[in-house]
């Protein structure tokens, strides 16, 4: 039985992924003893984040940069949140036919993660 999901996701600038987790998404950076590795942290979701300057950068992947959707409760709130502190929206809150109210960001490395909520 699967207990948890953690996303690994190459970045090319450790300093500002982490940064942008924090004061954007509102997650906790935990330092793990290795330079090139930071984890963000909020609630039950882990994303550990790894410096990789050199790499492929993720807007270069066009549809393949999608790399999370993460089941929130209190979506509103949270979009509000987001977008007080300037997340990159693509795309706005709103309800959909498969039963979630949901809304995306790009973040600054590029990856594009979604949020959402059942419906009732």
């Amino acid at each position: 039985m699967l207990e948890q999901l953690r996303l690994v996701l190459a970045v090319p600038d450790l300093a500002a992924s982490a940064a942008y987790y924090r004061d954007v998404l509102g997650f906790e950076i935990r330092e793990i003893g290795d330079p090139g590795w930071r984890f963000y942290v909020r609630d039950a979701c882990t994303i550990m984040a790894g410096d990789c300057p050199g790499s492929l950068s993720a807007v270069s992947l066009g549809d393949h940069s999608y790399v999370g959707y993460m089941v929130v409760s209190g979506i509103d709130g949270y979009y509000a949140e987001v977008v007080q502190r300037g997340g990159d929206l693509i795309k706005q809150l709103r309800d959909e036919p498969w039963g979630m109210r949901e809304f995306g960001v790009r973040t600054v490395d590029g990856h594009r993660l979604m949020f959402g909520q059942r419906l009732a």
